[in-house]
């Protein structure tokens, strides 16, 4: 059988991107609380093929995720993506992982509040790694009394959260800068745009931090209002607005 990656390709068309995506996948992430936490994830795996090649081998995108089968997380991220350079000879690769993360709630009548998780390497020449967590925010009627279980959850909305980080941030903490800056001002959800102030200010000011993105959204009957910003230093509205809600 010929070696599809390594025939030349003289046309000289580079192809973006080839990989997989989807694969269901368990992985192992770090938690303060408990040293680490065993959870499934989602993972997208790609590459951008150098136009000498005619193609990759997509066998070899699950063999070097079963290498770091139990340790992928924010320190392993950097050699995975290496591996896949190197042995897909690619310019450049790519890798996002999806996963709910389960945070321990001592006050809370269920125990437990699923977070969605995200993060995003690339390699070139440099790496680049994001995280993303997206975290429910409940209005004040989600409260309940001890042991008694909330009639309704009381949804307002969603507070998504991007970041790119100076050194090594935990998940925990993340969560908690988030929910500093929805309950800045008072303990209920105001405004799309005051959230979102907030939240920037917090964010901002942690040094662990260098670049972080916001988007505050607001479910109401049949539309979404929301509100985003981005930024490091000083923190301003740049754009808000109201969306379909699907």
């Amino acid at each position: 059988m010929k070696d599809i990656q390594n025939l030349r390709d003289d046309r000289r068309i580079n192809i973006r991107k080839v990989g997989v995506r989807r694969i269901s996948y368990p992985v192992t992430v770090l938690d303060k609380a408990r040293r680490i936490q065993k959870t499934v994830a989602t993972v997208n795996m790609y590459v951008n093929l150098p136009h000498r090649f005619k193609g990759t081998h997509m066998s070899r995108f699950i063999e070097i995720l079963n290498r770091f089968h139990g340790e992928i997380n924010l320190k392993s991220f950097h050699r995975i993506l290496q591996e896949m350079k190197d042995r897909l000879n690619a310019e450049a690769a790519h890798m996002e992982i999806q996963f709910p993360y389960f945070l321990q709630r001592g006050q809370s009548p269920i125990g437990t509040e699923r977070i969605e998780c995200r993060m995003h390497g690339t390699l070139q020449e440099t790496d680049d790694l994001v995280m993303e967590i997206t975290v429910p925010v409940f209005s004040p009627t989600a409260v309940s009394r001890p042991g008694v279980l909330p009639g309704s959850l009381g949804r307002w909305g969603t507070v998504r959260v991007s970041v790119r980080f100076n050194r090594f941030i935990w998940i925990e903490d993340l969560i908690g800068l988030v929910e500093q800056g929805i309950t800045a001002d008072s303990d209920r959800p105001g405004s799309v745009e005051a959230m979102t102030r907030n939240l920037g200010r917090v964010i901002a000011s942690d040094p662990a931090i260098s670049w972080f993105n916001v988007v505050v959204e607001n479910l109401a009957a049949g539309y979404a209002t929301f509100a985003s910003l981005e930024g490091g230093g000083r923190p301003g509205i740049e754009g808000k607005g109201k969306s379909a809600r699907s």
